[in-house]
């Protein structure tokens, strides 16, 4: 008698070692990062699905007043855009680190593949309700000044983004910066704090090499600068008039 004998190899498949700290969701596969402080709260990847829960965020004036790039309103195209813009480089991430499975070691990345904040229900289910990102830095004008202070000199800007991009992965003197955003209904919980320090901690400095780290917010998102200042970011700029947003000047801290 002949018999047949199914398999599905991903299932029988050990967690890849190189994920490590991400852990596996056991219903879909799904990488995350667990938020410390928060049993509810994880970071995922972006998925596609995604796009028409955020799009009202984005139109939030508590959450597009302080963002400088995303246009108002934002639309469905726009959404999808972002996701083509995010979610590629993520699976490539994720590539790499399946290519590497049978690695002794860890090896290091350029990236972070989760970056999709959401809150998990009771029934397993899931909301997407904000955003933290790392990336290579944009902000190549802010030098530091002979006197020792941080200056604006706009025209080193192309040659340190430049050099930034062209160091090797895991070079200590990358500079990386973080954006982040958070659904309104969730602020003032200490949920994005908590995230910061966990894309830090889990992920930038032990899997990406990440040392040096700057940020920039607007001056009046008292807010945002409580985030960074709780996980030991220091104030060393203020660049007054240094963006025009939606038609007006807007001084950042950084």
């Amino acid at each position: 008698m002949a018999s047949t004998v199914f398999s599905n190899s991903d299932a029988l498949q050990p967690k890849n070692p190189q994920l490590e700290p991400l852990e596996l969701n056991p219903s879909t596969g799904e990488p995350f990062l667990r938020v410390e402080g928060f049993d509810d709260i994880i970071i995922t990847p972006l998925r596609w699905e995604d796009a028409p829960t955020f799009i009202p965020y984005m139109n939030d004036p508590a959450v597009y007043s302080w963002v400088s790039g995303p246009p108002v309103p934002y639309l469905t195209s726009d959404a999808e855009q972002w996701c083509n813009r995010m979610i590629p480089p993520q699976k490539a991430t994720l590539f790499e680190l399946e290519k590497a499975r049978d690695q002794p070691a860890l090896i290091t990345l350029n990236a972070c593949p989760v970056n999709s904040i959401r809150k998990v229900n009771d029934d397993g289910t899931d909301l997407f309700i904000g955003s933290v990102d790392i990336h290579r830095v944009s902000l190549g004008e802010l030098v530091l000044g002979e006197s020792g202070e941080y200056v604006v000199d706009m025209s080193r800007k192309e040659e340190n983004q430049k050099r930034n991009e062209e160091r090797e992965v895991g070079d200590p003197d990358i500079v990386w910066e973080i954006g982040d955003y958070l659904a309104p209904s969730y602020h003032g919980r200490g949920i994005m704090t908590s995230c910061v320090k966990t894309i830090l901690t889990k992920w930038a400095v032990p899997r990406m090499n990440t040392r040096i780290v700057r940020v920039s917010v607007f001056s009046g998102n008292i807010g945002s600068q409580k985030v960074f200042l709780k996980n030991g970011f220091k104030h060393i700029a203020t660049l007054r008039d240094h963006v025009v947003v939606r038609g007006r000047q807007e001084p950042w801290r950084c």
